[in-house]
């Protein structure tokens, strides 16, 4: 079976369950909230995890209404949504001390998620090292860092971050990152939260080292959102939307579209351009979609950090 490139749990789990009628070790259960399609996937045994290729862990996606027709209170409640599902993941106490990694390149707009989310948090620690006595009750040490990546900083992103953990030595590390997705769909659509960390560059095939408990000695939550397609896979999906609009498809066309996904997935990228195969499409308002998008993660970070504040108190505190 040939594998679209896909950073998603859930799609993963789609394309293995439309191979197969069951996935032994696998569960999933949905639902829906405020608009937001919620699914949580649990990864159970050691053959599940190879078959999904992810750790055993849990992964809760978030299916978001359109982004650019949704108003600033819808907004609101999407991020109270996230807030209530990373609260399944990250267990607090009064004295937690959480670290937040923006992973992405800031120069580069569809891998800029993470810098963008870190600007609108609300960091803590400087105000409990310096200024306890005049911080509100509720509120957490939270310290934020951007770390860039390797072909800018010259040093492999988990290095940098581990040796902040060493000093910082957090309860918990929150790792902001740009995905890829098989799906059109879901590109700035979907927000997936995970408790098993998360490999940065993985979404365009840059593997390195992953970001994990195994890695930085603490527990690592992951927040993705996918900004990106493959270019094999929007052609792959051309051809399915021409089969259904096509009442006889005839030709090379038809040849292709009467092939099953897997088969034309593979022909399409043995017969593409070299330079195209390469190729990884973003949304034209992709500027805007990010904006967007990394305010509602960071309302939802910042609403699951502090207790009993309001996005308005976020937006004073950032002012």
């Amino acid at each position: 079976m040939n594998i679209k490139r896909t950073d998603l749990a859930l799609e993963m789990h789609e394309m293995l369950t439309e191979a197969a009628d069951e996935l032994s070790g696998v569960t999933k259960e949905t639902e829906e909230t405020e608009g937001v399609k919620i699914s949580r996937i649990k990864i159970g045994t050691k053959q599940a995890e190879e078959k999904m290729g992810r750790p055993i862990g849990n992964y809760i996606t978030l299916e978001l209404p359109d982004i650019n027709l949704t108003l600033s209170e819808e907004n609101e409640k999407i991020s109270t949504v996230l807030k209530n599902e990373l609260k399944k993941l990250i267990h607090l106490n009064d004295n937690s001390v959480i670290l937040i990694v923006g992973l992405g390149n800031r120069h580069i707009t569809p891998d800029a998620l993470g810098p963008c989310v870190i600007s609108k948090l609300m960091v803590t620690r400087h105000l409990f090292q310096y200024i306890p006595e005049q911080l509100d009750e509720g509120l957490r040490s939270v310290s934020a860092i951007s770390p860039g990546v390797l072909g800018i900083t010259g040093i492999e992103t988990v290095e940098i971050v581990k040796g902040i953990v060493d000093k910082v030595r957090p309860d918990y590390v929150i790792a902001i990152d740009a995905l890829a997705a098989r799906s059109v769909d879901r590109i700035i659509s979907t927000v997936q939260l995970t408790d098993t960390g998360i490999s940065p560059g993985a979404g365009v095939g840059n593997n390195r080292k992953g970001l994990s408990e195994d890695t930085l000695g603490v527990p690592v939550i992951a927040i993705g959102i996918p900004t990106v397609i493959d270019a094999a896979t929007i052609t792959s999906d051309t051809i399915d939307s021409l089969k259904e609009n096509m009442q006889s498809p005839l030709g090379v066309i038809g040849s292709i579209s009467h092939m099953d996904e897997d088969e034309r997935y593979n022909l399409i990228r043995k017969s593409a351009d070299e330079k195209l195969t390469g190729f990884i499409v973003t949304p034209k308002d992709i500027d805007s979609l990010i904006e967007k998008t990394s305010k509602i993660v960071a309302d939802g970070i910042n609403l699951t950090l502090h207790e009993n504040i309001t996005l308005k108190d976020t937006e004073a505190f950032l002012s």
